[in-house]
């Protein structure tokens, strides 16, 4: 039996194609807008940013590099490539899985130490500090990746037999203390990390929304501006774990049990599911940064109003999020400056 054959009918083959196709246009054309945003504000961004744009390219890395071939090999009801082609696309797509998840653990952890002490001035979070972190989420992945290289873990076809990944119905013996170790440190650990972080941003946020009622009846900036980034960081890490939550749980039982019993359709759906994960985050800044969705369309070649693009090179807020400092006016016609006006990032 010819372990790249495809198991699917030629009409679920090109439909899976065709999603794949969906998935990479909006995942590069989404990722791509997200990296122009942040060179275009590079000299405004804020330290804890740079984990966004990290988490960005780690997206862009997975459309670019493996959803082509799984769209050509869809396409032509079969893997294209050998063994070596098999084994970069498994390591490809672990490599980018564990960096994104790592990503996201340590965006969460910053985010709790930035929360600690809301009114501070000062950045919290060193450039040196957060591109030490960046570089030890590529330097972690790359390790993990390797691992089953070096004999630790299998690479292999898929079930469905389109694309390859980890083997896990071939780890049942000598893999399964890499499975075991692999879905603690890179899915249960950094998910349990995520939600107590959120969780003590919550109180902190909460303990600040309460005495800042008790003593002027107004939220201040700075609690709105920490809630919209606790909304965004959220979601990105939410829309992550959703996505691959469905898969792990397939693959544990694959591991427990005769994978053969689990029909290729169904086999399908979970890893299609992981895949779409690469879409979101570019989709959570566009709806919910009412300022990225304004400067994306401004953009020169997605603008339709030439004047309105000409005029909005004079707008100073160019950043990737909402401002969250409007002028008010009293009923007289001075405008009045609001104290402590900040921008908020994506960061």
């Amino acid at each position: 039996m010819d372990i790249y054959s495809s198991a699917l009918s030629p009409a679920l083959d090109i439909g899976t194609g065709f999603y794949l196709l969906f998935v990479a246009v909006l995942s590069i054309v989404g990722n791509l807008l997200v990296l122009v945003m942040a060179f275009k504000r590079s000299s405004r961004m804020k330290p804890p940013e740079l984990l966004t744009v990290n988490l960005a390219v780690t997206d862009l890395g997975a459309a670019v590099t493996m959803y082509p071939l799984a769209v050509a090999s869809a396409w032509s009801h079969r893997w294209l490539g050998g063994d070596s082609v098999c084994t970069y696309y498994g390591l490809a797509g672990f490599f980018f899985g564990v960096a994104s998840i790592m990503n996201l653990t340590v965006l969460a952890i910053v985010r709790f130490i930035v929360s600690i002490n809301l009114q501070s001035p000062k950045d919290k979070i060193s450039w040196k500090m957060v591109k030490i972190l960046c570089l030890w989420t590529w330097l972690y992945a790359v390790i993990w990746a390797l691992f089953p290289i070096l004999g630790w873990g299998r690479y292999g076809p898929e079930p469905f037999g389109l694309s390859c990944s980890l083997a896990w119905g071939q780890m049942k013996e000598e893999g399964f203390s890499f499975v075991m170790t692999l879905f603690s440190f890179n899915l249960a650990i950094p998910t349990i990390i995520i939600i107590c972080c959120y969780f003590g941003i919550t109180i902190k946020l909460y303990i600040t929304y309460k005495k800042s009622m008790n003593n002027s009846n107004r939220i201040p900036n700075i609690v709105k501006l920490h809630r919209r980034l606790f909304v965004i960081a959220v979601l990105n890490s939410m829309g992550f774990i959703c996505c691959w939550t469905p898969y792990g749980l397939v693959s544990l039982w694959s591991l427990f049990h005769d994978s053969s019993s689990i029909p290729p359709e169904v086999s399908l759906l979970p890893c299609m599911f992981a895949k779409s994960s690469t879409v979101y985050n570019p989709l959570i800044y566009y709806f919910f940064s009412q300022s990225f969705k304004r400067e994306v369309k401004l953009l020169p070649w997605l603008c339709i109003n030439p004047n309105r693009c000409h005029a909005s090179n004079n707008i100073a807020d160019n950043s990737m999020a909402d401002a969250d400092c409007k002028p008010r006016v009293p009923e007289r016609s001075t405008l009045v400056e609001i104290p402590g006006c900040k921008t908020v990032s994506l960061g």
